[in-house]
């Protein structure tokens, strides 16, 4: 009888502490949130992005697309403000155009792919205009979360690839 009083008693402790130690966490998470993730794009939750062509999908928090969209400031901005391409204006990324390219990047394992390895946009031959994030230089998973920012950008913010941004 005493086991069980114990056990229940340790049991709610534990309980107690779990939601103190998530309740705790939840404004240093939502510091973390780039604002541009919740007001443009409206994500406050995971969301589902295709991965490759057979209709996989992987979730994406709105931590993951934030640290997605530090990367594109980093790396990407000084090309490719508001998903336009300044070296050739008719390559946006716009989804229409990273669908239409060859091959397709409208995936994030196509873009992860395109992004390793930077190829013209017929797919004819590498191109220098954008840089290649090796392994060395990005982890998959940074690659993964700046390909779900872009992705995510181009289906949902107003004007992002477009002349009109």
């Amino acid at each position: 009888m005493l086991y069980r009083l114990f056990a229940r008693y340790l049991f709610l402790v534990l309980v107690i502490v779990l939601v103190e130690y998530n309740s705790s966490n939840l404004p240093a998470q939502a510091a973390n949130i780039d604002p541009y993730i919740g007001r443009y794009l409206h994500i406050t939750e995971p969301i589902a992005l295709e991965v490759d062509g057979q209709g996989n999908t992987r979730l994406f928090s709105p931590l993951e697309l934030s640290a997605g969209k530090q990367l594109f400031e980093n790396n990407c901005i000084n090309c490719h403000v508001g998903g336009a391409t300044l070296p050739d204006p008719q390559v946006s990324l716009s989804l229409q155009t990273l669908k239409d390219a060859n091959p397709p990047r409208d995936r994030i394992n196509a873009f992860v792919v395109f992004m390793r390895q930077p190829m013209t946009y017929d797919g004819s031959q590498e191109t220098y205009w954008c840089r290649q994030l090796t392994p060395n230089f990005l982890s998959q998973q940074q690659v993964e979360s700046l390909a779900a920012f872009i992705l995510t950008a181009a289906q949902k913010a107003p004007g992002w690839g477009t002349e009109n941004f």
